[in-house]
């Protein structure tokens, strides 16, 4: 119903974008860039352009716009060190969070990660494949790169405790 959709976006939507927002600009304030990753979950399989089977990760940047090709080109060179297959920005390019947080000229970047989820769920009956653990370890190796990266760019070792 129409009462139930607007008490959502009321009780959870506005506080989510209001707390992101904080955060987002307290984080650029704080170290003069920020880099935000809309972390998602993609079906393996799909009727797309680019074929069939979807690669392990898809990084969606909004072609350049949400995030300044440097960091989407360190995201994409630690996937591909960790063993990733990855693409950019088909089919998924972003959507309304790296739209909307997204200002590279400004420092802000908002970066898409789309995990193929044949890698760590069984799609069928959704349980916990064997993998489940190593995948999330190596999502985990992924953010310490990137955030290594950023610490390498500022030469500030603050940024590490973020």
């Amino acid at each position: 119903p129409v009462e139930e959709a607007l008490t959502r976006i009321d009780s959870l939507y506005r506080p989510y974008h209001a707390g992101l927002r904080d955060l987002v600009q307290r984080t650029q304030r704080a170290f003069g860039t920020c880099i935000l990753v809309d972390a998602h979950s993609m079906p393996s399989t799909g009727l797309d352009r680019e074929g069939p089977v979807k690669p392990d990760i898809i990084l969606g940047d909004r072609f350049g716009t949400s995030a300044a090709g440097y960091v989407t080109d360190v995201a994409e060179a630690a996937f591909t060190r960790l063993g990733f297959s990855v693409t950019r920005n088909r089919p998924y390019a972003g959507g309304f969070i790296t739209e909307h947080y997204g200002r590279p000229a400004r420092s802000l970047h908002a970066i898409q990660i789309e995990v193929n989820r044949a890698l760590y769920v069984d799609e069928g009956t959704l349980e916990r494949k064997p993998e489940f653990l190593l995948i999330a370890g190596l999502l985990r190796e992924f953010m310490a790169r990137l955030a290594d990266y950023v610490v390498e760019m500022s030469g500030d070792t603050a940024f590490a405790a973020e």
